[in-house]
């Protein structure tokens, strides 16, 4: 299983709970796209996580953005997922920054509002924030493997549903 978050905003460690917890625990890998805010969160996610995959934020230290990359992209189970935090142009501009990079899924942060939106041949994915909601529900998402691609499901705490979606590769 592969975990997604974003958005810790913590100044002491990984604000990780419930069903968000055993998710990042069990995954073998966790990508999590900014806003760890200080050095304490980053480091208490390679703590917790066998393996991370990070971006930075735009609220996160000069220390966090000095280990982290503000874009990356990897391959998972033969869909290529390009990450980051926020991209000028809403939409349209996480589309360019995937179709640039040759992605299916883009995984980004910022607005704390998780959803998932197809634009066409790529796909795109905002978890939500695991800690610091600001009106939208505690979220995060979880991908599975499949034949084609990978399946995937944004859950809040509690582990219930909040949308299904898949992403297809193109491998």
């Amino acid at each position: 299983m592969i975990a997604v978050v974003s958005d810790t905003h913590s100044e002491t460690g990984h604000e990780l709970a419930g069903r968000t917890r055993d998710a990042v625990e069990a995954a073998e890998v966790v990508l999590h796209a900014g806003d760890f805010t200080t050095e304490a969160a980053l480091d208490a996610f390679h703590d917790a996580a066998d393996r991370l995959h990070a971006v930075h934020g735009n609220a996160d230290t000069p220390a966090v953005r000095d280990r982290l990359p503000d874009a990356r992209t990897v391959e998972l189970a033969g869909v290529r997922v390009a990450m980051t935090h926020t991209e000028r142009g809403g939409d349209t501009g996480l589309a360019m920054f995937g179709r640039q990079r040759g992605a299916d899924l883009v995984i980004s942060g910022h607005t704390h509002r998780p959803r998932v939106a197809d634009a066409g041949d790529v796909v795109l994915l905002n978890p939500g924030t695991h800690a610091e909601p600001r009106g939208h529900p505690v979220t995060h998402a979880e991908l599975e493997p499949t034949d084609d691609g990978l399946r995937g499901k944004i859950k809040r705490q509690d582990g219930t549903v909040v949308e299904a979606f898949g992403v297809e590769g193109r491998t």
